[in-house]
């Protein structure tokens, strides 16, 4: 049995928030008896499809639930994506949720079922529990001896540390000086030393130099001087994902590989002994399994092959809950002749429990244009509003919606500092919707290239 190895650096990355289509979900706007709130969360309406979502993510996070498959399913623009992206804010960080597009599958440089098996593997969290020895304490004082010439000799330095009960001086080598100054540790922090690889966290500032509080700033985060011997066994817990563990064990660089996502196919031999490994530390304690989400959008466009082996590995001891999202009604499943509900088989569609979304009301669509307002900080008045409500109900809320941000830019154009309606007209003059687009299509077919459109295509396409 090879050793599995398992990464736990970790880095703090500085996000960059940009205004997306669903960057104001929130969550799914449940109260604590899961019942829908009217506005909650950046969430409207859909109330019945919400609290199926919620109760769904209820049973992951008490691990009640593996190995299920659930459906939303229902027009374009009716909040599909919406609660998915609601599941994932709900579930938390510690629950894995990976997202992946049907159309994904056919533009990767592997197979179709190696990308679908890395999905799921992406969506199965390992808690490892392992043992270490930290030395933990308030720093006393950081004495720093460098030499006289530079260059002539590394610098060398003793750290005193103490408890509640003890205190002890540590000679420090170059390295560990440089990670005391890196982290701006001293004299009044408590520091963790991880004794096997020297890494130092800084803990807080101690409770005894609180009258420095108004020099440190609100920020400042205080604790108490640690009690006991300095030196500790603590209970340390990584979560990872299975697909971590197998990039990381499949290559020379693994752990590189994860960061410029060039992870490749990945043999079966590895995942087995990963399976096998992980199956032992289950059962001597140090470690669980968390199953997470995996979210398939546009599940219309999987194949026959890829439905066949999302029936397979759902029944897996390790499968995580996979949920799927479609707009499309009856039609051909991709890869054969036949038509089926969705564009999904009957025996896969027989595994799903069906979330249905419904068509958002003229008072949803308004609430909604409310708080996409709010998240791209456009002011606008009350009669453009109406407007905008108004196109949203007549042509599609996707389209309303991306007539805020060119009002907003037709009433900065005017040096105006609220959107009014005749800026919303102006753009809804310049940007067409889709149905003014096909009308206009009909009307000039004959001086477009190839067109192919007869009398029976236009009257389907006006319907």
């Amino acid at each position: 049995m090879v050793e599995v190895k398992v990464s736990s650096s970790s880095s703090d990355l500085t996000r960059i928030e940009r205004i997306g289509a669903h960057s104001h979900i929130r969550g799914l706007g449940l109260d604590s008896s899961l019942e829908p709130r009217a506005v909650s969360e950046g969430m409207v309406g859909q109330t019945q499809a919400r609290k199926a979502a919620g109760v769904i993510v209820q049973m992951v996070k008490e691990a009640k639930i593996a190995g299920r498959a659930v459906l939303l399913a229902g027009q374009p623009g009716t909040g599909k994506t919406a609660i998915a992206m609601g599941m994932a804010k709900s579930i938390g960080l510690e629950t894995p949720f990976a997202m992946l597009a049907g159309s994904e599958l056919f533009s990767l440089e592997m197979s179709k079922t190696e990308a679908l098996m890395q999905a799921f593997r992406k969506a199965i969290g390992v808690r490892i529990k392992e043992e270490t020895e930290v030395i933990e304490g308030e720093v006393v004082e950081i004495q720093i001896d460098r030499p006289a010439v530079s260059g002539a000799a590394s610098k060398t330095g003793k750290l005193s540390l103490k408890t509640t009960e003890m205190e002890t001086v540590y000679d420090l080598g170059a390295k560990m000086i440089e990670a005391l100054g890196k982290d701006k540790v001293q004299s009044g922090d408590v520091i963790a030393i991880d004794k096997a690889s020297g890494k130092i966290t800084k803990l807080g500032r101690s409770f005894s130099r609180s009258r420095d509080y108004d020099a440190m700033g609100p920020q400042t985060k205080f604790v108490q001087c640690p009690d006991g011997e300095l030196q500790k066994r603590k209970e340390v817990v990584h979560c990872v994902t299975l697909h971590e563990i197998d990039v990381i064990n499949s290559r020379t660089q693994g752990f590189l590989a994860l960061f410029t996502g060039d992870t490749g196919e990945i043999r079966a031999e590895v995942r087995e002994q990963i399976d096998t490994k992980v199956a032992e530390w289950r059962e001597e304690g140090k470690a669980e399994i968390i199953p997470g989400v995996l979210f398939i959008d546009e599940v219309h466009m999987l194949d026959i092959e890829c439905f066949s082996f999302l029936n397979r590995a759902l029944e897996n001891d390790m499968a995580p809950i996979l949920v799927v999202a479609t707009n499309r009604g009856i039609t051909t499943i991709r890869g054969t002749n036949y038509k089926s509900p969705h564009g999904i088989p009957i025996d896969f569609l027989d595994r799903l429990l069906i979330i249905s979304t419904q068509p958002y009301t003229e008072d949803d669509i308004r609430k909604i244009l409310d708080i996409r307002c709010q998240e791209q900080d456009v002011d606008i008045s009350d009669d453009a509003k109406v407007l905008l409500t108004k196109i949203g109900v007549e042509t599609s809320l996707r389209y309303a919606i991306n007539l805020i941000t060119s009002a907003a830019l037709a009433c900065q154009k005017r040096k105006g500092k609220v959107v009014e309606m005749e800026d919303v007209s102006r753009v809804y003059e310049l940007f067409w919707d889709v149905k003014r687009s096909t009308q206009y299509l009909i009307e000039y077919q004959s001086q477009y290239m190839f067109n192919e459109a007869g009398e029976e295509d236009d009257s389907n396409m006006m319907a």
